[in-house]
């Protein structure tokens, strides 16, 4: 059943290949760098399992190189594993539990089990596992090691047989050369590389027809090689020697692009170059969508594999990676340009890579080529429009260290206590620091830490005067809280967002759109008599269905719906399991779609989109249609929408192609899906109106604050509670007991 489902999914992805241009790229031989499939698409699936294999040729360039890592069975069969030790790959420990044991290899001692202890008929009984915990395990248990002969088998377009530690299996009797040579006529192979200087020597001249190119791999700087027992960085030093037994290199890609302490890139070495002037091609591997990778890339991995092939000065000859499809993308189709309906929309900016509603951020979207950038308007106490992502500035800025006596709950808002924009003057306000937020701190992946602190809050006068006279298409003023503010603080926002616009001319300009979002009707109603305002009524909470009686109220008040992006495909765990029908119903209303909020980070990615932001923006747009896409990284859907592998008639190398949300449900084992879930609420018509905004109170008829919660978890993101408040009743209440005891 699972290979049926399998056959059907890759005749899916079959369609990726295409026609392949005669760009001119500054790699040794001219031609496009080579993606090089480590153990197949071994980012998704168990490595060198066969469907990584078959994955990776049906979702990739049509040529593909498959990387099979050998390693020698005891009766002198090779596997492809990337892993000596088999216990990290493979179930082995429950099938053989006495075979562990501990040998020396390269100086070191390793315990484990090893392929050179088993036989081929014996590995067969063991099963492949994904051996990295951030990918998905439903995999697991599917396949069994695969050999190199079956490998064969399937005709790859390319092949690569990496040889490490022949050393070891030389002195278990296991010698990889022979196997190596003897099978030159059959195997074919494109590539093949060794960690060992003497392995290269040993097997050079030797391959008969075989047009067979040899490159030594290089491990670590301070790693040592075998044969000459030099570190690799003395071997580096002197490449004119690797020319004579080998025709290229594959190394760290920090060799190539140097990363410092701090996780930022240094300026690239010289080495592509003096290795191409000496004849040597360079290949680096390291590259992995869920892999660690420099801040200045913004968990995009298109822009780090760009960084390798398409600079000014240089360009690798080809990439190992776990993940074909993304390398495939970047190689095979960013280039040129198009361009599409779909509207590249910021949140709070390029907030991904400053800090939020910030002057940096802006300024970074419109240089990132967004469409439209947004402001979520806030009310300081002294009436100042600004902009700035919530009410409530203990998440954005550091509010809370210099604020901490003005902590307050406002239950109408939130029910954690913080500190809020209503309660300080503009002058407090620009006193704050931004902060840097990051999503996915807690599986420390920090947004661009440098820029933490860094970047001025603005008025809402400064960003329309600022949007006026940048390149965007639009802007979008989101407001909230409207009701509260009138009726508790005596802040009119409605009005002062329209006359703000009007101030800056943007009422009568027919060049830039406005939009007006807002999860209140009300609001929306206030702009029914400004028609060359677009109303967008946004939808926060993640909904299953969308029942047309609720789209029919919806037009009443907003020419355009804004999704929460988990509201337009149903999943199970991390898995997409289908679409919804929201994103069907918005567009059959002829209502405009915009989906929020994308972020690069892979843990924020379904497993469907390959732990790839360009395929879940791909998604989007083509299946979906979707009118607007708001990103926190507005580089990355900019530089997709306006590439032309957007388009699948554009005779391309490669064509990006949206994921089929359940195909990799339909092709796991049963035992290993995650548990259903609760499927979401429906938004009902009576969801969708609210009532008419309350008139504006004058400020002495507001109500004193509620005092916060003396409580370790009163205010938001982990933040201390208002301890100056609890020290301060302490105190009081010391001082009064000795006046009593006086």
């Amino acid at each position: 059943m699972l290979r049926l489902l399998l056959a059907s999914w890759l005749v899916g992805l079959a369609a990726s290949a295409a026609i392949k241009p005669t760009a001119q790229w500054q790699t040794l031989s001219g031609k496009a760098p080579r993606v090089v499939a480590h153990g197949g698409f071994s980012g998704l699936v168990p490595d060198s399992s066969q469907f990584a294999y078959e994955l990776a040729v049906s979702a990739s360039v049509k040529d593909v190189i498959l990387y099979c890592s050998l390693q020698m069975t005891k009766d002198g069969v090779g596997i492809c594993q990337n892993d000596m030790r088999l216990d990290n790959s493979t179930n082995i420990q429950s099938i053989f539990p006495k075979g562990q044991k501990t040998y020396t290899i390269n100086g070191e001692q390793v315990r484990g089990w090893f392929s050179n202890d088993f036989t081929s008929d014996q590995l067969f009984n063991v099963s492949l596992v994904q051996n990295i915990f951030s990918r998905p395990s439903i995999f697991d248990g599917a396949f069994p090691p695969y050999m190199l002969e079956d490998l064969l088998s399937l005709k790859p377009p390319g092949l690569w047989v990496n040889v490490e530690s022949n050393t070891f299996y030389k002195q278990h009797k296991l010698d990889v050369a022979p196997y190596i040579i003897e099978g030159a006529s059959i195997m074919r192979a494109d590539y093949i590389s060794s960690t060992e200087i003497g392995f290269l020597k040993s097997i050079n001249g030797k391959l008969g027809k075989a047009k067979t190119k040899l490159v030594l791999k290089f491990l670590s700087q301070d790693s040592v090689e075998p044969t000459t027992n030099q570190p690799y960085s003395t071997i580096l030093k002197d490449l004119k020697s690797v020319k004579a037994y080998a025709s290229g290199i594959l190394v760290p890609k920090d060799y190539i692009w140097p990363v410092n302490k701090g996780g930022y890139l240094e300026s690239s070495t010289s080495l592509v170059n003096e290795a191409h002037s000496l004849g040597l091609e360079v290949f680096a591997w390291g590259f992995g969508n869920d892999l660690q990778m420099s801040y200045n890339f913004s968990y995009d991995p298109t822009a780090e594999y760009l960084k390798f092939v398409d600079n000014a000065n240089f360009s690798v000859d080809g990439v190992l990676t776990d993940f074909p499809i993304t390398a495939s993308e970047s190689i095979g189709g960013f280039f040129s340009v198009v361009h599409t309906k779909t509207r590249v929309i910021s949140h709070n900016g390029a907030s991904g890579i400053y800090p939020g509603s910030t002057d940096l951020a802006y300024q970074q979207a419109v240089s990132d080529g967004t469409d439209v950038i947004d402001c979520s308007v806030q009310m300081s106490k002294d009436g100042v429009p600004f902009c700035l992502d919530s009410i409530d500035l203990t998440g954005d800025t550091n509010a809370v260290a210099s604020f901490m006596d003005r902590s307050t709950t406002v239950p109408e808002i939130q029910q954690d206590a913080g500190v809020f924009s209503f309660d300080l003057s503009w002058s407090d306000i620009q006193t704050l620091k931004p902060q840097m937020k990051s999503p996915g701190a807690k599986s420390g992946l920090l947004r661009n830490p440098a820029a933490n602190n860094q970047g001025n809050f603005m008025t809402l006068a400064q960003f329309l005067d600022f949007a006026k006279n940048s390149s965007v298409s639009g802007i979008l003023i989101n407001i909230e809280n409207a009701p509260y503010l009138a009726s508790k603080k005596g802040l009119d926002i409605v009005k002062t967002v329209s006359d703000a616009l009007t101030n800056a001319s943007f009422d009568k300009q027919t060049e830039k759109e406005v939009f007006i979002q807002s999860d209140d009707t009300a609001v929306l109603s206030a702009f029914k008599e400004a028609p060359s305002y677009k109303r967008v009524f946004i939808i926060k909470e993640q909904i299953s269905t969308i029942p047309v009686p609720s789209v029919t109220e919806i037009k009443q008040y907003a020419d355009a719906v804004n999704i929460n992006r988990q509201s337009v495909t149903k999943s199970v765990g991390f898995f997409l399991s289908g679409f919804t029908d929201v994103a069907e119903t918005v567009k059959k209303a002829n209502l405009t779609l915009f989906v929020h909020v994308l972020r690069n980070e892979f843990i924020a990615i379904p497993y469907d989109y390959f732990s790839d932001p360009i395929v879940e923006i791909d998604t989007y747009v083509n299946p979906m249609e979707v009118d607007g896409l708001v990103t926190e990284f507005p580089s990355t859907a900019s530089t997709y929408l306006r590439s032309p592998c957007v388009n699948p008639n554009a005779n391309l190398p490669y064509t990006t192609i949206p994921s089929t949300p359940g195909q990799l449900l339909e092709a796991a084992s049963p035992g290993t899906l995650p548990p259903a879930q609760a499927p979401a609420p429906i938004l009902d018509p009576a969801d969708v109106v609210d009532p008419p905004l309350p008139p504006v109170v004058a400020v002495a008829d507001q109500s004193p604050p509620a005092p916060a919660p003396a409580t370790p978890t009163a205010l938001k993101s982990g933040q201390p509670a208002n301890v100056a408040g609890v020290l301060l009743c302490l105190i009081m209440a010391v001082f009064s007991f000795v006046q009593l005891r006086g």
